[in-house]
């Protein structure tokens, strides 16, 4: 039996078959964008580093009050990371959270480093307290390691030594500012022509 033998048996079979009509399932309409619902995805678009906003208050993974913290990008030299580890680099600029509100905390977090990196301001110490009598235990301390993971500008970070502030403080170390940068770029490069 050839093809076309088989597609004409085929339709002579069918010949007489109709298609069923709908009439089980509504249909419904396409779902309806809002203008919320476009003000929520554009806002969600523009959130940038330059927002404290990309900051989250909503979820932070939880440490203790005696946790010892540190975070290090790749890149960074586990000299510099073991030298600022050990409080060894001068402390240029110096931030207190005592008595804020995370909210108030984040905001000040992110104007203070972003400030200090403009000024090319390379080694901070954040104080954020152990938070023994916070509730949860250590919140404030959570969610400080938290968004300096989350701020670009940051290298590197260690909990603090016990002359400044123990496991209640961290010392941060800051990218160099584009103008720094530029200027070693230029020596370098002045250097070897």
């Amino acid at each position: 039996m050839s093809d076309n033998d088989e597609l004409d048996l085929f339709k002579e079979m069918m010949a007489d078959v109709a298609p069923i009509t709908q009439d089980k399932i509504e249909t419904t309409a396409k779902h309806q964008v809002t203008d919320a619902h476009l003000a929520r995805r554009l806002a969600a678009q523009t959130l940038t580093n330059n927002d404290p906003e990309y900051l989250s208050l909503d979820y932070t993974k939880m440490c203790k009050p005696d946790d010892m913290l540190e975070f290090k990008r790749d890149g960074v030299q586990k000299g510099v990371f073991r030298k600022m580890r050990l409080g060894k680099y001068d402390i240029q600029a110096r931030l207190d959270l005592h008595r804020k509100t995370l909210k108030q905390a984040r905001d000040e977090v992110l104007q203070f480093l972003r400030q200090c990196h403009r000024m090319d301001i390379r080694t901070v110490i954040i104080v954020h307290g152990k938070g023994e009598r916070s509730n949860p235990p250590a919140l404030m301390k959570s969610y400080v390691s938290t968004w300096l993971e989350q701020i670009s500008e940051v290298m590197c970070y260690h909990s603090a030594l016990r002359q400044h502030g123990g496991n209640g403080a961290l010392y941060v170390m800051l990218k160099k500012s584009p103008e720094k940068k530029l200027e070693n770029r230029e020596r370098h490069l002045s250097k070897k022509g």
